[in-house]
């Protein structure tokens, strides 16, 4: 018990997290659930906002200890309104997320914590990227991450399909919250409420999805 506690202290806040990233035909959702737990054992807050907005259509979801994930969207955002201002246009997602790469590179001794970058841009269209912990940076259709992203690996090899539209994506994801509410329901460190974001060249769109308005698979 006492070693359990000590250990919790010093790992700090950290997110028990389930977060996803799809991309579809003309945009890109990001969610992610709004638990956040210490040393993943105690819940610590049932509402953790893990969506950072870094530019105008490019957001960073986190997982990993929240207090380094904050620390590094913060110095990601500054690099990225400087870069925008340098150059007289957005930035494209793919430099916000090698960004966030050479951030957790070159601190990964220090940090514990990983990143879902979903945006869009004007060359490459929606796109997302999955910066892991230790910097590496892999370009994905759908990615998820964190704890409870173990849960779901099945139902999103199934039901993701290339090109689908913002519908289904949303159903997919989230507005019928499939894959979050499936986490969810089975990971004991993800939970709260749904935050998504659907990013297009039109611009974003923020929805909230209530606990108690999540499909349930199972009694509880």
């Amino acid at each position: 018990m006492e070693k359990r506690s000590t250990d919790s202290q010093v790992k700090g806040v950290s997110t028990g997290t389930t977060i996803l990233a799809a991309v579809y035909d003309g945009g890109v959702v990001i969610g992610s659930d709004s638990r956040a737990s210490i040393g993943g054992d105690y819940v610590s807050s049932k509402t953790i906002n893990k969506l950072i907005q870094v530019h105008d259509r490019i957001f960073a979801c986190i997982a990993g200890s929240l207090a380094d994930a904050q620390a590094v969207t913060k110095a990601a955002k500054s690099h990225l309104s400087f870069h925008s201002v340098q150059m007289e246009t957005p930035p494209l997602v793919v430099a916000a997320a090698s960004v966030l790469k050479e951030l957790c590179y070159r601190n990964k001794e220090e940090l514990q914590a990983g990143f879902i970058t979903a945006g869009w841009d004007r060359k490459n269209g929606p796109q997302v990227y999955v910066v892991s912990l230790g910097g590496m940076l892999i370009s994905q259709p759908v990615t998820i991450a964190g704890s409870g992203s173990t849960y779901i690996y099945g139902y999103v090899d199934a039901k993701y399909k290339p090109n689908m539209s913002r519908e289904q994506c949303l159903q997919f994801a989230t507005n019928g919250t499939d894959a979050l509410a499936l986490a969810m329901g089975r990971d004991n460190v993800s939970g709260g409420v749904v935050h998504l974001v659907v990013i297009t060249e039109e611009g974003v769109e923020h929805v909230v999805v209530p606990g108690d308005k999540l499909p349930r698979f199972h009694d509880e």
